[in-house]
């Protein structure tokens, strides 16, 4: 897992890298601008795979194959449905978003640029975190692997072919990424299908499964689960769009160096996340078969690979990421804007990597309740009010020599240690004391 999570963030940074080797800031102001806009949504379903990792590694506990095929359908016709609306809306939500954003004209033409050839995608990516999610939940990790594998690699080979040989620019970054997502879709389920249902298409697609999938309760149960981690992704998407929208108010060179520091905190996250990935399928298991006796080994081992690759990372970073920053870009501007905040990235692994460890044991227990209400407390009681606190003093004239931005890492990384802090107060002092109970 990850192996698989590491691919997303290293083609994020290739992404980087192509744009931050054209002449000016604003392609890659623009271009990060319209991605932000785009993966908001694909971000924002995020609980289409939390919530489809969950149930499919329950329902593989109870050896239910029934359940699993409900679960994988399901959240297909979801993801079909969500991305089919955003295509039909998408005029009126890119208008209000590069509103939102700011920034400088250029910034603006290129976010959009990017944005009218991605929002074809949608249907497409979200049908993959949907494939994704089940397949870990069925323990196929090395499937998972190999599909990110060979989306992210279509993708990078695109992007070097758009942008440095047909000079498509940003266009070209937007082009690859969307041939990637639909080579993603129709190899996951051809994999799928082979994998589970090669004998039993027909049955797959019968009319009682069908009825089953649409039934009204478990549709009921499935939306009250995805509800609480939506509010729960809102909430991070809400922090993350902030950061990106302010870092565009703040200059082309601020948003510009923020994508870089952005790209190497994704790769922090979805490397942490591997491991968190492993506890969901891992617990998932545990909780669908009543092993009670697991959960406490299972969170032990995570917990000891946290912290060894949480330091891994951090050390990487304080002795390379100057070099990294120099290989993504080759605007001095952007470089010198982009070392000052290195800093917070060397910090965040330490202080972040708690949060994505726990995620990982309530999205196995399908407690989405408690990740919602945690995140609720980080964005609206430490991220916001810490922004608020910093940027007013810094504004002071005694601080003016300290840049805004320093305000948006410091009330980030406040809210990525509260994240942590109060989902792991709760896992010590009230999940881990209770038995698992076994579903019904």
């Amino acid at each position: 897992m990850i192996l698989s999570n590491i691919t997303v963030p290293l083609l994020g940074m290739v992404d980087t890298a192509v744009i931050g080797h054209l002449p000016h800031a604003y392609y890659l102001g623009g271009s990060t601008v319209g991605a932000m806009i785009i993966t908001f949504i694909t971000w924002l379903c995020g609980f289409l795979r939390m919530s489809t990792t969950g149930l499919a590694a329950q329902a593989l506990g109870r050896q239910n194959n029934d359940d699993a095929t409900l679960v994988l359908l399901r959240g297909l016709l979801v993801a079909a449905a969500i991305g089919l609306v955003c295509i039909v809306l998408q005029n009126p939500y890119f208008q209000l978003s590069l509103w939102l954003a700011g920034g400088s004209e250029q910034v603006q033409f290129y976010a959009k640029q990017y944005m009218d050839i991605r929002v074809w995608g949608l249907p497409a990516a979200l049908a993959n975190i949907v494939m994704l999610g089940w397949l870990l939940g069925q323990h196929q990790a090395k499937a998972v692997m190999w599909l990110l594998i060979l989306i992210n690699s279509i993708n990078l080979s695109l992007d070097l072919l758009f942008v440095l040989a047909f000079n498509w620019q940003v266009q070209g970054v937007a082009a690859a990424t969307l041939v990637a997502e639909y080579s993603g879709l129709i190899a996951g389920l051809g994999f799928i299908l082979h994998r589970y249902y090669q004998a039993s298409i027909s049955q797959l697609f019968s009319r009682q499964v069908l009825a089953d999938v649409m039934n009204v309760s478990q549709l009921a149960a499935y939306f009250k689960l995805n509800r609480d981690i939506l509010i729960r992704t809102l909430c991070l998407e809400v922090c993350f769009v902030f950061m990106t929208f302010q870092g565009a108010r703040l200059g082309d060179n601020v948003v510009a160096a923020n994508a870089i520091l952005m790209n190497f905190l994704l790769l922090i996250s979805f490397g942490l996340d591997g491991i968190a990935n492993a506890a969901e399928a891992m617990i998932g298991k545990a909780k669908g078969a009543g092993a009670n006796n697991e959960l406490a080994l299972i969170l032990k081992r995570c917990t000891l690979w946290t912290i060894v690759f949480a330091l891994a990372y951090s050390l990487a970073f304080a002795l390379a990421g100057d070099w990294l920053i120099n290989q993504i870009t080759s605007i001095t501007d952007v470089r010198t804007e982009a070392k000052k905040y290195l800093g917070w990235i060397m910090l965040l692994p330490l202080i972040g990597c708690w949060c994505y460890l726990y995620d990982g044991v309530y999205v196995g227990m399908t407690r989405a309740d408690i990740m919602r209400n945690s995140m609720i407390v980080a964005t609206f009681a430490v991220f916001f009010p810490l922004w608020w606190l910093f940027q007013s003093l810094f504004s002071q004239p005694l601080f003016l020599q300290i840049s805004l931005n320093h305000a948006l890492w410091l009330a980030f990384s406040g809210f990525m240690l509260a994240r942590g802090a109060t989902l792991g107060w709760h896992l010590y002092s009230r999940l881990l004391p209770q038995p698992i109970a076994t579903p019904q």
